[in-house]
Formats: structure tokens, C-alpha cells, sequence
């Protein structure tokens, strides 16, 4: 008998089972699997991000100095430049520019700290007689508060501020002035050679990435580099204009110590949006204890102001071209830095967050031009 003809076409193809690897692998291929694998390199790269800074938080001596210098050498990078381009040589444009930063901050830092140790043990005592009285009010008052919950509220404030490893590190080093000299001594060496030989620091780093991925990391550090340095300039304007305007307020309702109130405020400051006022907080119960309550709401008042008039006016005067990131993420950063590394924490944690936005919009954009690639080479060569 004469078989048939198998058809022409597609139609005469055997139909074959498809593999179990072939059905496994289609299973990325729609939406819900393109899905899955971006979480999963989103996950990857959390973790990795978390090994970092936990490994961070274990050497809080060496973590501390790096980010302290390698913000003040962004800030003073401007004026190393200007000198170079000046004719001043670069040995010596670095030179000059370190010693006279070290100067500044070694001048400010111990006359603010001097001045206000010396009239510790009287702030201390009229903070301890405001919080007396306020405490008094609170649990006689409409409220009701029980002393218990005051406590506990106040533990559990303490805690946030001091929380976290490195935190509690920090602040238990702080303790040892062994430490205290042995950081700042580190933190000079390191701010030293970040000024000295940054760019070839910063070529070597690059010099490991793909040759595709150099030109957009070295554009972010130059962008971070800025961001930086307009953070440190304008912060430093912006407490001491707080600090200024809270002195001449006390100076005015003859509040006692209000230089050394006012030099708290100035070193608050350095906290973004709610630093000058938490640190305001002491003149307003020295302000309780020594001229009532109508003169503690007055500068209560006074603090709210300026907190105001930072944030509306001289924020974006001074930092609105480098600081471009919400207020609410600047609450959540300096939360999550104060949880972490308490009040060290806090203070690093706004810059930070500025620098890793810039180097996402960096990253973020297309075809962006930048250096040639260079190959690695150890700083110094």
C-alpha cells in the first residue's frame, strides 16, 4: 500500500517536548520575571551596601577621620585651586591651605569648647532646674504625664541619639582623650594627603572600573566634590548667622551665658534644619530658670524663627544649587544617622545622602562625556 506524502511546511515538523531547562528559562522572559531578576539585583546590591557599612561601623577610629577629611579637603579644594591657577605651587598651595584650615578649626573648635566647659558645671545646673520645672508642669498640667513615662521617654531619646555600634563606640571614645587626639591627629594626615595627591587617589580607585565607566565615575567625584564643599561653606554660614541672631536675643532679655548658649547653637547648627533648635533648647530653660516663662517663651519663639528663616532664606541662598534633595529625605537620613552613629552620625548623615543622590543622577544619565580612562597606578607614581 502507497504511503501518503508528508505535507510541506511548518505542518511536516515533528512536534518535539520541549525541555524542562527551555520551559525554566521562559519563565523570566515576561513581565513578572524581568520583574524578579531586577529584585534580585536589587537585593544584591543592599546587602552589598550593608556589608559596607557594617564593616564600617567596626573601625569607627579609621571611618570617622576618612569622611571628616575627605569633606573638609572637598571644601577646601577651591582655594588650592585658586592658588595653583595663581601661580602658586601646588606643594605649596596645599601647604598653606592646611595650615590655615587647621588653624581656623583648631582656633574655633577650642575657644567654643573652652568657653563653654568653663561654664559647664552653671549650664548643667540651670538645665537640670528648667527640666525640673517643665517636668513639674507637665504632670500637674491638663496632660498629666506620670513621671515613669517622662523617663522612659527620655531613655528612649537618649538611646536614639547614641544608638547603633558605631555610636556607641564613637561616644565611648570620646570618653578617652587618647582617642580624641589620636582621631584628630589622623584626621589632619589624611586631609593632608586628600589635598596632596587626591586626583591620584581618586585615578587609581577609577582605574579598576571598566574603561566605559570611568569617564561618569570621575564626573560624580568631581560633582560630589562640589556638592561638598558648597555643603560645608554654607553650613558654616548658616550657624553662624543662627548663632549671631540667638545671641542678640539673649544679649537683648538679659539671659545669663549667652555667649556660651549662642556657641551652642553655632556647633547645633552643623545638624541641618533641626540642630540649632534642639541645641537652642538649653537657653530656653536657662531662660525659665533665671527670667520666668515669659522670657523663655520669647526666645522659644526666637528659635522657631530662625529655624524658619534658615530654612526658607538661607538655605537656598547658600546651599540651594548644591543641597537639592527634599526636606522629608533629610529627616530620614539624619533619623537613620542617628540611629546608627548617634550624634556623629547625625552630623555626617546629611552630606552623605547629598553625595550618594548626586552620584545616582550621575550614573543615572546617558552618554555623559568625561576624562579618558586612565590605568591604574598607586598614588604618588
Amino acid at each position: 500500500m502507497e504511503r501518503n506524502a508528508a505535507p510541506d511546511g511548518p505542518a511536516a515538523e515533528p512536534s518535539v517536548p520541549r525541555s524542562v531547562a527551555a520551559r525554566m528559562s521562559g519563565l523570566w522572559l515576561d513581565g513578572l520575571g524581568r520583574a524578579s531578576i531586577r529584585a534580585i539585583q536589587t537585593l544584591s546590591v543592599l546587602a552589598l551596601a550593608w556589608v559596607v557599612v557594617v564593616a564600617a561601623t567596626r573601625v569607627p577610629l579609621v571611618t570617622i577621620p576618612v569622611l571628616v577629611a575627605l569633606i573638609l579637603a572637598s571644601a577646601m579644594a577651591p582655594a588650592v585651586r585658586w592658588l595653583s591657577t595663581h601661580g602658586w605651587p601646588r606643594a605649596l598651595a596645599v601647604l598653606s591651605s592646611f595650615l590655615v584650615i587647621v588653624a581656623v578649626a583648631s582656633g574655633v573648635v577650642g575657644g567654643i569648647v573652652a568657653l563653654v566647659r568653663q561654664q559647664a558645671s552653671v549650664l548643667a545646673a540651670r538645665a537640670e532646674a528648667g527640666i525640673a520645672q517643665l517636668q513639674q508642669f507637665i504632670t500637674t498640667g491638663p496632660v498629666a504625664l506620670t513621671n515613669a513615662q517622662i523617663d522612659a521617654a527620655r531613655s528612649e531619646f537618649q538611646k536614639f541619639l547614641a544608638g547603633g555600634t558605631l555610636g556607641a563606640d564613637a561616644l565611648t571614645g570620646l570618653r578617652t582623650a587618647g582617642e580624641i587626639v589620636a582621631g584628630s591627629i589622623l584626621t589632619a594626615v589624611i586631609l593632608f594627603f586628600f589635598l596632596k595627591d587626591g586626583e591620584k587617589i581618586r585615578s587609581f580607585l577609577f582605574g579598576f572600573l571598566p574603561g566605559s565607566r570611568q569617564g561618569k565615575a570621575h564626573l560624580a567625584a568631581e560633582r560630589s566634590i562640589v556638592v561638598l564643599g558648597g555643603y560645608v561653606r554654607g553650613t558654616l554660614i548658616i550657624a553662624a548667622i543662627d548663632a549671631v541672631i540667638i545671641l542678640v536675643g539673649l544679649l537683648i532679655l538679659q539671659v545669663p551665658l549667652a555667649v556660651p548658649l549662642a556657641a551652642v547653637v553655632f556647633l547645633g547648627g552643623f545638624i541641618p534644619i533641626i540642630g540649632a533648635t534642639s541645641a537652642g533648647s538649653l537657653a530656653v530653660l536657662v531662660a525659665l530658670v533665671e527670667n520666668g516663662p515669659v522670657p523663655a517663651l520669647i526666645v522659644l519663639v526666637l528659635l522657631v524663627a530662625a529655624n524658619q528663616f534658615e530654612h526658607h532664606i538661607l538655605q537656598p541662598l547658600f546651599m540651594g544649587r548644591v543641597l537639592r534633595i527634599h526636606g522629608l529625605v533629610i529627616i530620614l537620613a539624619l533619623a537613620a544617622g542617628a540611629t546608627l552613629a548617634g550624634v556623629i552620625g547625625a552630623l555626617l548623615a546629611v552630606p552623605l545622602a547629598a553625595v550618594g543622590w548626586t552620584i545616582f543622577k550621575t550614573i543615572a544619565e546617558k552618554d555623559t562625556p568625561g576624562p579618558e580612562p586612565i590605568a591604574p597606578a598607586m598614588p604618588g607614581e
